[in-house]
């Protein structure tokens, strides 16, 4: 799929950058009450190459009992967060049938989680989506393959951006693709979508589009584990 790239201009123009993990798990502490506690202590190791920071990132069976009523959580306090400015074009299509983890991303939340097994927010190296801008989903993800790279999905990049409002503030900010989910618009079986948040007029948009789709203002995130 490399037809499916282009250059991207597009970066992180509001000045995010990734906030030390006993800030973020503060947040999220303050945000989902008992949600617990992190290994902060892994936060102290080398990043692995091209990840910008270490995020604090609950597992997600901490939130919710399914995957996406915890994505619909996270949804909600963003739009707590941000004063109601706030859209999602996925209302009432997060179920199972309609969105899911991709295979890679839930065998590596679940190799973090088998390593961090005492507590409820786990620490991951991970990237915005800086990395990717340009790449349609299905590029991104061919070009992490054979790497020690995963996508990040909805409740993950959601969590990010709880963690870091800043990351999305303005309309030339790059939007993030969630190549770490699958999403069938039509519940049809047919998993060839992938989420989305972007920034448009004054507040953050959810909403999922084809894996090919190839545009400069999005990249996606994507997370790193240990070769």
């Amino acid at each position: 799929f490399s037809n499916e790239e282009m250059s991207s201009k597009y970066g992180y123009l509001s000045g995010y950058k990734p906030k030390g993990i006993t800030e973020q798990t503060n947040i999220l502490r303050q945000l989902i009450p008992g949600i617990g506690f992190a290994d902060e202590k892994l936060a102290l190791r080398p990043l692995p190459e091209n990840a910008e920071g270490w995020f604090a990132i609950p597992k997600w069976q901490s939130v919710a009992p399914t995957y996406g009523e915890a994505v619909e959580k996270v949804l909600d306090l963003i739009k707590k967060t941000r004063d109601g400015k706030f859209c999602s074009y996925c209302e009432g299509k997060l179920g199972p049938k309609n969105l899911r983890q991709s295979e890679k991303s839930a065998k590596m939340f679940e190799k973090f989680a088998n390593e961090q097994k005492d507590y409820d927010i786990l620490v991951i190296p991970a990237q915005f989506g800086i990395l990717h801008r340009g790449r349609s989903v299905r590029r991104a993800l061919e070009v992490m393959m054979n790497s020690n790279q995963f996508g990040l999905g909805a409740f993950a990049v959601g969590i990010m951006l709880l963690t870091h409002p800043e990351r999305l503030q303005n309309y030339n900010d790059l939007y993030i693709d969630c190549a770490g989910d699958e999403f069938s618009p039509g519940a049809d079986g047919g998993f060839g979508s992938a989420p989305y948040f972007l920034f448009s007029g004054d507040g953050v948009e959810f909403g999922a589009h084809w894996v090919g789709y190839t545009d400069g203002y999005y990249g996606s995130a994507s997370g790193f584990v240990s070769q």
